[in-house]
């Protein structure tokens, strides 16, 4: 996992949805960005309308950037075995702004408490991985401008060193914005000073939140085999 500091979350890029069938028991998993509590339960709402024959909807969320809240349920199912195991993706994923809903169609025959928690666990990693987790940092927005004999060279050396060009706008010279992370602004400038040999100057235009990694999403699956239908 990433180490991530004060400015630093990971969340996910947008929508995702998996199907995980085990002993003819169907797991359908969907996972969404939100930023309030009110899209978290406006999702929650939506998987459940759309699934209103299901016999279980199991959720949980997490918020960060705006408010930090939480909130899981297990839906009818045995006490820790549908919320709580969703919930851990979310945490072990270290994802917030979040929302994961497992809706689970009963297949006839029993999975035991452990098969239960792998189950879930398994639909909701499905659904977060197809979302697409990413970790977004405080980045500054670095200009400069370049003439085009040098621009080539001069976005080669950039992309080569890891750095993000976020805007190019070709006019009678080359103006380019590069989002880079606070705590590498002291490098970047001192990275373009040497690749122009001190001919440009690079002037931070502000800060925006921006994504820096994509992540590998982890999970855990339990081996306890208690029986519950």
């Amino acid at each position: 996992m990433p180490d991530l500091s004060a400015r630093k979350r990971i969340t996910v890029s947008g929508y995702g949805e998996s199907l995980y069938e085990v002993k003819r028991s169907k797991f359908i998993g969907y996972c969404k960005p939100v930023l309030t509590a009110q899209e978290a339960n406006d999702f929650v709402d939506e998987i459940r309308r759309k699934h209103a024959d299901a016999r279980h909807n199991v959720y949980a969320w997490i918020l960060k950037k705006e408010i930090s809240l939480q909130k899981y349920s297990d839906d009818g199912e045995p006490s820790g075995t549908a919320g709580l195991p969703v919930m851990s993706v979310l945490t072990k994923n270290e994802v917030t702004d979040c929302a994961i809903v497992v809706t689970r169609y009963f297949g006839g025959i029993l999975l035991g408490k452990g098969g239960l928690v792998r189950a879930y666990t398994k639909a909701a990693a499905l659904a977060l991985k197809e979302a697409g987790p990413k970790v977004m940092e405080m980045c500054a927005v670095m200009n400069f401008r370049c003439d085009y004999s040098s621009y080539d060279r001069l976005v080669f050396e950039i992309k080569n060193h890891g750095y993000v060009i976020s805007r190019t706008d070709f006019g009678a010279d080359v103006d380019i914005d590069v989002t880079v992370p606070l705590d590498m602004v002291e490098g970047f400038s001192d990275f373009m000073i040497q690749v122009s040999n001190g001919t440009i100057e690079v002037v931070k235009q502000g800060e925006i939140e921006a994504q820096t990694e994509e992540v590998r999403v982890e999970f855990d699956e339990s081996e306890e085999d208690d029986e519950f239908p």
